[in-house]
């Protein structure tokens, strides 16, 4: 390994004993908390989720959306690659702001919008990190994978360390596949509340630029450390 490997090799291994750490008494809190809340959420506004959960896995596994022009990364050193990499999730952070913006300002309707503008920004990204690490989307085992880093992301901590071992025991002649049920309802629970105060007039904007780029910067963190995991392993 060179000195950069090596030091993304050591941000991996700090960002496994994060993933591995238990929850303190304040996120048990917060979940339990959470869970009350979420009887009080617009049965539309589950409806909206559920509906636009359940359309971007069927894109997903049919690749009819995300596809694009394949990157051409075959001569880029493991740095370069990353520091694209690192270019790319800025970009798409700075698109979930603005259309965290302008929808939280329109009100309940629009701002019911951007769960489905959201996830399709989420889903594009995490495509084009998997063509700019080498890896070809157009194959239904790295879709599959792509949807386990998505699910890494976006679950409680037992989903977590379960994905976890997954992607370390990543086996493309293997795939493991995914309950479709228990993806829905992991994600739904972790972003429930944090997307209905985005809907509440007058902190709409704030809140939606806010939690957009806090949940494409987690996205993008996850999908780093994921491919590091199947990278440097080789």
């Amino acid at each position: 390994m060179n000195e950069y490997e090596q030091m993304a090799l050591a941000e991996l291994i700090t960002w496994k004993k994060k993933v591995a750490k238990k929850s303190g008494r304040f996120e048990r809190m917060s979940k339990k908390a959470q869970t009350k809340v979420n009887g009080y959420i617009p049965d539309r506004v589950h409806k909206m989720i559920t509906d636009s959960i359940k359309a971007m896995i069927e894109t997903v596994l049919s690749g009819s959306k995300y596809m694009s022009k394949e990157k051409n990364v075959m001569l880029l050193s493991f740095q370069q690659k990353e520091e694209w990499v690192a270019e790319t999730v800025a970009t798409y952070r700075k698109t979930a702001i603005l259309e965290g913006v302008g929808t939280g300002a329109a009100g309940l309707l629009i701002g019911l919008a951007d769960f489905p503008l959201l996830l399709s920004i989420k889903m594009k990204l995490l495509f084009e990190i998997s063509r700019l690490y080498g890896f070809d989307p157009n194959k239904y085992e790295e879709r599959l994978f792509i949807l386990h880093i998505f699910q890494m992301a976006f679950s409680s901590e037992e989903k977590r360390l379960a994905t976890l071992k997954v992607i370390e025991e990543w086996d493309t002649t293997d795939v493991p596949e995914i309950d479709w049920q228990e993806f829905q309802q992991e994600y739904r629970d972790h972003i429930d509340v944090i997307k209905l105060f985005q809907l509440v007039p007058g902190l709409g904007a704030a809140v939606g630029a806010y939690a957009n780029h806090q949940l494409l910067e987690q996205l993008g963190e996850t999908a780093v450390n994921c491919y590091r995991v199947r990278l440097l392993k080789e």
